[in-house]
């Protein structure tokens, strides 16, 4: 049984909550938190797949405390994840959070509650994340490193650090000329990906909410712990997902295995920089793995005509 409250972000995909809730069971949390959005108008088959998936997630097979958030119409990842998550931090100083398509390994649970104790006074340390994107790359010498990343597909953090999270990003018009991001990429090209994706957030062209939450890590220079196995699997590459409806991503369905505990601590306490462009150029470009190495390599020992 988990003593970190778990946070549970739902709609109406009833299989794949239905996964990871039996994920969860497995863990038993103490104190399950259940946020839900609610149906879209222009749907008319939403009431029903939205009250099933409620059904399902109200009424858990252990004994624990529930709590539940439900939205009466249809809010959106933005307006419905950060106001859900702002319910759950304004009752708890650290939770676990999980949507309705990530799928944990037993011991993500596990891995965020001693990492949760390890560095809540650390106000460097902003989130940890079940995600490894690495294929096989062992960062460090650690079960984990430190990143700039923001891996929200399982991941775990306090309230003293998403007290900064704010949805409007109504700093952004004053900071986009500043530093902030090309301090966080130091690749001009990787730089102006990053400002473009923040401009969109702003501009509401695109409905989301964790281009916000990067944000507000990346202006406080905050870091992330990312494991060196993949402890939480993304199941929503679905042809009826918003956002993820390519199937082959790199990111889709990657395989998860088991943290080994206790955890060994990296020695070095600095943001592993080739990981994270590692990780850009394999997820967010699409580049095969020796392409992302090269491009990675090239930006560590400062090869200008690869910096591209």
């Amino acid at each position: 049984m988990t003593h970190v409250p778990v946070v549970l972000l739902v709609y109406n995909r009833l299989e794949t909550t239905a996964r990871v809730f039996a994920s969860i069971a497995e863990a038993r949390p103490e104190t399950l938190l259940v946020v839900a959005d609610g149906p879209r108008r222009d749907r008319v088959d939403d009431v029903q797949r939205c009250q099933a998936v409620r059904d399902l997630v109200t009424r858990p097979g252990w004994n624990c405390d529930l709590r539940v958030n439900f939205a009466e119409e249809n809010l959106g990842f933005n307006r419905r994840i950060s106001s859900g998550l702002q319910w759950a931090f304004s009752q708890f100083e650290e939770v676990i959070i999980l949507e309705d398509d990530c799928l944990p390994d037993s011991s993500f649970f596990p891995y965020c509650a001693e990492l949760l104790e390890w560095y809540r006074s650390n106000d460097r340390v902003m989130m940890i994340s079940g995600n490894n994107f690495q294929f096989g790359r062992q960062r460090g010498d650690g079960d984990y490193y430190l990143s700039h990343g923001v891996g929200c597909w399982g991941w775990a953090s306090w309230r003293r650090a998403f007290q900064h999270f704010d949805p409007e990003m109504r700093t952004w018009p004053d900071e986009r000329s500043s530093q902030i991001v090309d301090r966080i990429w130091p690749v001009p090209d990787i730089a102006d990906y990053w400002r473009a994706r923040l401009d969109e957030a702003y501009q509401r062209q695109v409905d989301a909410w964790d281009y916000q939450w990067a944000f507000a890590m990346w202006r406080r220079g905050g870091l992330q712990i990312a494991p060196n196995t993949n402890l939480v699997s993304y199941i929503g590459c679905l042809a009826d997902t918003a956002h993820t409806t390519n199937v082959n991503a790199p990111f889709c369905n990657v395989p998860t295995s088991p943290a080994t505990f206790p955890l060994r601590h990296p020695s070095d306490a600095r943001r592993n920089l080739a990981a994270d462009l590692f990780e850009f150029y394999r997820v967010f470009v699409d580049f095969e793995d020796a392409e992302a190495d090269r491009r990675s390599h090239a930006v560590i020992v400062g090869e200008p005509s690869l910096r591209q």
